[in-house]
């Protein structure tokens, strides 16, 4: 994924604005650049797109595990969850803006694919995204929430190549 270099003032400003809309700050700079640029972006861009920031996500999670980070392996891992969520999302022409969006979106999948196991394990990532903000899980709570969280993304990952 390209590297963009900006300025404190203006990564803080995109900073507020993507948690005001509950995005990501790389999609946020995507979806403005292409408005700004006129460039329609289709449902295949959009699955690129998420899957590059899971991954990137999980990169960063693994490096901050072995730093011994909790709380921001614990975002990290969230990040990666909700990116892929959103990837399949995405492939079906579906945008979730919102975590209320995503919520909806995995409660609508696990009841398709009668699979229990998404919810449950999109609980713990929301679980660590909560750590995050409160760092009250244990290192060992979050080592074992960082694998569940892997396992739910391998298993959406297996519903994109389907």
């Amino acid at each position: 994924m390209p590297t963009i270099v900006l300025g404190e003032k203006l990564y803080e400003k995109l900073l507020r604005e993507a948690k005001v809309r509950d995005v990501a700050v790389e999609e946020l700079v995507i979806e403005v650049l292409a408005r700004h640029l006129n460039v329609v972006l289709d449902s295949q861009d959009r699955v690129e797109l998420h899957l590059r920031l899971c991954e990137k996500y999980l990169k960063e999670a693994e490096e901050l595990l072995a730093r011994e980070d909790y709380p921001q392996v614990s975002e990290k891992m969230w990040g990666a969850a909700s990116q892929m969520v959103k990837a399949i999302a995405a492939k079906e022409g579906v945008e979730l803006r919102n975590y209320r969006d995503l919520w909806a979106y995995i409660d609508e999948l696990s009841e398709k694919l009668s699979d229990r196991e998404i919810r449950l394990l999109w609980r713990t990532a929301n679980s660590l995204h909560q750590n995050f903000y409160e760092n009250w899980m244990p290192p060992r709570d979050v080592k074992y929430a960082f694998e569940d969280v892997k396992r739910l993304i391998e298993k959406l990952r297996r519903l994109l190549r389907a």
